[in-house]
């Protein structure tokens, strides 16, 4: 993105967002790329990089934009919009969520957008395209990357379009994590490896898993999953 391209999308206008991904090298990234206010508009007010940091700088800082990741320790993206509603329903300033992610999988895309997020983009986004998302979310609209966008409209445009599944709301974003990658049959150290986590962490959140949803055992996990096409 260069400064002219980036200074003529925005023509003097101001946007202050917080950044959300407990990747720091990530959030340097994205603060080097977006974050020269005066060639973006965009001012980085703050950063977080679990869900307890996000709710606390959010809260302290009133950003109009808040660019989150849908994978954060303590219990995902969706778990800083549900401690930050008040803040999303504010009937002035209003604090508004744009999810920033790795994952194109669809039911990270509804359940952040469940929980209020206004818009979903992977992190193959372009600077330039990142800036002007972030604008358009302070105005109010809806954004989303091309190919997820068939996601929210198949899920809350149709008809048919399948209730909340009140035995996965339960689990935490980390807990799908776990659960989605055993049920396609990854060893605990796999897991570990590929989430950055320790094996016993693994243990401990299918423990969790198996408790939240009275099943005994990965193998009824794994047709638990498949059944509701979580693989």
């Amino acid at each position: 993105m260069t400064e002219t391209e980036a200074a003529g999308e925005t023509a003097g206008r101001r946007v202050r967002v917080v950044l959300v991904d407990d990747h720091r090298m990530f959030r340097t990234g994205v603060q080097a790329e977006i974050g020269q206010t005066d060639s973006t508009g965009v001012e980085v007010v703050g950063e977080a990089a679990d869900v307890d940091q996000a709710v606390t700088v959010i809260t302290a800082t009133r950003p109009e934009v808040v660019l989150l990741d849908v994978h954060l320790p303590g219990g995902g993206g969706v778990e800083v919009l549900r401690r930050c509603a008040a803040l999303m329903a504010a009937a002035e300033n209003p604090v508004r969520f744009l999810a920033l992610s790795v994952s194109d999988a669809a039911e990270d895309v509804i359940g952040v957008i469940r929980g209020g997020a206004r818009g979903y983009v992977t992190k193959t986004i372009t600077g330039t395209d990142l800036v002007d998302s972030v604008f358009r979310v302070q105005d109010g609209d809806a954004v989303f990357s091309p190919r997820l966008a068939g996601f929210v409209l198949d899920a809350f445009a149709s008809t048919d379009a399948p209730p909340m599944d009140e035995d996965l709301d339960r689990l935490t974003q980390r807990e799908r994590e776990v659960l989605r990658l055993i049920a396609r049959g990854y060893a605990y150290k796999e897991i570990a490896k590929q989430l950055f986590i320790s094996v016993k962490t693994v243990e401990s959140h299918v423990s969790a898993v198996l408790r939240k949803l009275q099943l005994s055992n990965r193998h009824e996990l794994t047709r638990w999953a498949t059944a509701r096409r979580l693989v």
